[in-house]
C-alpha cells in the first residue's frame, strides 16, 4: 500500500556534495516534533523533487537531523512516499538474503552511478515527522532507497560498497561534473 503524497510547500535547499564534512558523520536522533521537523521535511521533498531524486537524508541539505524522505517505487511498481525519523533499518538473516546488484545514484554525487549490491528486501522503524510509529518494508527500489539513506544518517555513501577502484573512477567524474557545472 503507498503512503499519501505529503504537501510540498517546501523550499528546495541546495543538496550538500560529496567531499562536505557533513556527508560524513552521524546524525542525531529527532527528539522535538515540532514545527522546525514540519518544516525541515517539507523542504526536504521540495529538494529531493527539484532534484528529481527519490530520497534524502537531512544532512544531503545540510542538516543533522537523523530524518529521511523518500518518494519511489518498489518491485511491483507501487508508489510509497514519506519521512522516517530515528529509522533502525533490518535486513533479512544472511541465510534468507537475496542481494540485487543495481544501478545506484545519489543527489550528493551528481551524476555518476554504479552497480552496489544490496538485499532486495529492507524494513526500516522509526517515527514519521508527528512522532507517529511507522515501519516500511520495500523491496525493489524501495529496498534500495531505504538502506541508502539509512547510510547517509549513519555518515556513510553509496560509494564505500564499491572497490577502491570504482570509487576513484567515481569520484574523478563527480569532480569533471562540479567543474563543467561550474563554468557554465
Amino acid at each position: 500500500m503507498s503512503e499519501p503524497t505529503p504537501p510540498h510547500e517546501g523550499v528546495a535547499l541546495p543538496i550538500v556534495q560529496v567531499g562536505d564534512p557533513l556527508l560524513r558523520q552521524s546524525c542525531r536522533p529527532v527528539r522535538d516534533f515540532d514545527e522546525s521537523l514540519a518544516r525541515l521535511v517539507a523542504d526536504m521533498f521540495a529538494s529531493m523533487h527539484a532534484a528529481e531524486g527519490v530520497g534524502l537524508a537531512a544532512n544531503q541539505v545540510g542538516r543533522t537531523e537523523r530524518v529521511f524522505v523518500y518518494d519511489c517505487t518498489d518491485a511491483d511498481g507501487v508508489r510509497h512516499c514519506g519521512a522516517v525519523a530515528n529509522p533502525v533499518l533490518r535486513l533479512p538473516d544472511v541465510g534468507d538474503r537475496v542481494l540485487d546488484e543495481s544501478d545506484e545514484g545519489c543527489l550528493s554525487i551528481v551524476g555518476e552511478r554504479a552497480e552496489v549490491a544490496r538485499p532486495d528486501t529492507a524494513t526500516v522503524t522509526g517515527v514519521d515527522e508527528h512522532g507517529d510509529p511507522v515501519e516500511v518494508t520495500g523491496t525493489g527500489l524501495l529496498a534500495r532507497c531505504l538502506q541508502h539513506e539509512v547510510d547517509h544518517l549513519d555518515g556513510g555513501l553509496y560509494i564505500d560498497r564499491l572497490s577502491a577502484m570504482q570509487r576513484r573512477r567515481v569520484l574523478r567524474a563527480h569532480a569533471r561534473t562540479m567543474e563543467s557545472s561550474a563554468t557554465t
